[in-house]
């Protein structure tokens, strides 16, 4: 095993971070890490906070970690925030806004750009989650950069998800027709000393009855001033009882399932491009002749799956 596991499963941040480095950088020992580590994962409660900017998103993460230590919890934050067109790197804003923590060795703070992933996710953000639960947090906070329908793919990752509204942002509307909606297990009206709250609650009950109106869970809602840490704890509380539902039905095994399936297919997708990126002359001629109209897209792409499966099987028998 290697010597930076080792270190994560005794309880090292050092550690955890230097691997988390390791998976952003694409390491030649990432692999081997995940692999490593795998095995002692699965234990955490994932909580995904999603919602449009300017939610407030960030600061309700930040009163969520305070009421989780009251509970003597230990708990880990992955922010995904906007890259930098500039350096590449992650815009830290939640960093700020974590700062109330620092000096406390039970919380883990991580930012990791979106690196241009359309589905408001790092690439390498379930690798991460993978490590962060073998090092054993109770609870793993996961902060999506807030881009709209892209969201849907916190479902992909998160044991619930939180979904964050605030008043007179015209959330709800387009929450239901991004699919938003469908996906969330708890809501958070942030924001709620501003006008316009009782028209947002009734907004989200209606649509709420139209979409959970025969479900086994109906999303609580829940009133919040992330600013002030009013309404936390039973927003807290409600995302508790979300877990406690999840280990009490077939869901968890479910969503689990989905999760690692997401991961596998992921990397097998991965896998297949970079074989495709190795055909790069015999790819750009079957796209050089649908250009010119003498092959149709799907013979073009029936020839790169023979193609591809020919130089898989060269590779088995060498």
């Amino acid at each position: 095993m290697l010597e930076l596991s080792r270190r994560i499963l005794a309880g090292d941040q050092r550690a955890l971070a230097r691997a988390i480095t390791w998976i952003e950088d694409e390491h030649e020992q990432k692999d081997q890490l995940l692999a490593e580590l795998f095995p002692y994962s699965g234990k955490s409660h994932l909580v995904g906070i999603t919602g449009s900017p300017g939610a407030g998103k960030s600061s309700l993460v930040s009163e969520l970690v305070n009421v989780s230590r009251k509970k003597d919890e230990t708990v880990a934050v992955l922010a995904v925030d906007p890259t930098s067109p500039f350096s590449g790197g992650a815009l830290l804003g939640d960093r700020v806004r974590m700062n109330r923590h620092e000096g406390d060795t039970k919380v883990f703070f991580r930012s990791m750009g979106t690196r241009g992933s359309l589905g408001g996710l790092s690439e390498a953000c379930q690798d991460v989650l993978i490590v962060m639960e073998a090092y054993g947090f109770d609870v793993i906070f996961v902060e999506t950069v807030g881009v709209g329908q892209a969201e849907l793919d916190i479902v992909k990752t998160a044991d619930t998800v939180t979904l964050v509204l605030y008043p007179s942002g015209g959330d709800v509307i387009q929450a239901f027709k991004a699919g938003i909606m469908e996906i969330s297990d708890v809501f958070a009206i942030n924001k709620a000393d501003l006008p316009g709250v009782s028209q947002l609650q009734n907004e989200l009950s209606y649509l709420l009855d139209l979409t959970y109106h025969d479900a086994d869970w109906r999303p609580p809602t829940h009133e919040t001033v992330a600013t002030t840490g009013e309404g936390m704890e039973k927003l807290y509380s409600a995302i508790l009882h979300h877990r406690e539902f999840l280990h009490s039905s077939s869901e968890h095994t479910e969503r689990r399932l989905s999760q690692v399936e997401t991961i596998v297919i992921r990397r097998f997708q991965s896998m297949v491009m970079s074989k495709l990126e190795e055909m790069a002359d015999y790819k750009n001629q079957q796209l050089t002749k649908v250009r010119d109209r003498q092959l149709a897209p799907s013979q073009a792409a029936e020839n790169l799956f023979h193609e591809w499966c020919e130089r898989i099987e060269q590779q088995a028998e060498e």
